[in-house]
């Protein structure tokens, strides 16, 4: 591991913990050069999934764009980085235990929508208008109706059972 200070390749692990359930290890080190403490973290690192999109295109999955599309729709709302982190880690999760080789952008897509859903009112309307493609206000005051009558999610029980809580798939009007 090299040095993030002074760019050396010596160091000494100072502490290991197990984080995230056991899906990764937290590890504390020290340059040997400078003395300088950094912190590293492993992964299990899956085989690479390939996402089906709308159009029959496939793209290599990635978890990055799927925090930076969380993070985009909790913008500015109350919600902590570690909720959106432990949110995408029940996404990457079940999908890599669903999906052996490719997986369609529809499944994601709903589990993010399940995540928000618990997360934030706000921030799931936001990804629903993007994720539905919403074209009128009436689509956003739909989606608000029905979000209302919903109970709310019991985060732990989100937790407990992995984000399986079902939310009632909208179907798009035809218009004429």
């Amino acid at each position: 591991m090299r040095c993030p200070k002074c760019g050396g390749q010596e160091d000494r692990v100072i502490d290991s913990r197990s984080s995230k359930e056991g899906a990764t290890i937290r590890r504390r080190r020290e340059c040997l050069s400078c003395n300088h403490r950094f912190t590293t973290y492993e992964e299990i690192e899956h085989e690479l999934l390939a996402v089906i999109k709308r159009d029959g295109r496939r793209e290599p999955f990635s978890k990055d764009k799927l925090v930076m599309g969380m993070k985009r729709a909790c913008q500015k709302r109350p919600v902590s980085e570690e909720s959106i982190g432990t949110a995408v880690d029940r996404i990457v999760e079940g999908v890599s235990e669903d999906y052996e080789r490719e997986v369609p952008a529809q499944v994601i897509g709903e589990r993010v929508m399940r995540e928000l859903h618990a997360l934030d009112p706000v921030a799931y309307i936001r990804f629903a208008s993007i994720y539905r493609q919403f074209e009128e206000i009436t689509d956003f005051v739909e989606e608000a109706t029905r979000l209302a009558a919903l109970p709310k999610p019991d985060k732990r029980q989100m937790e407990l059972l992995g984000g399986e809580e079902e939310i009632p798939e909208v179907r798009k009007k035809e218009r004429p």
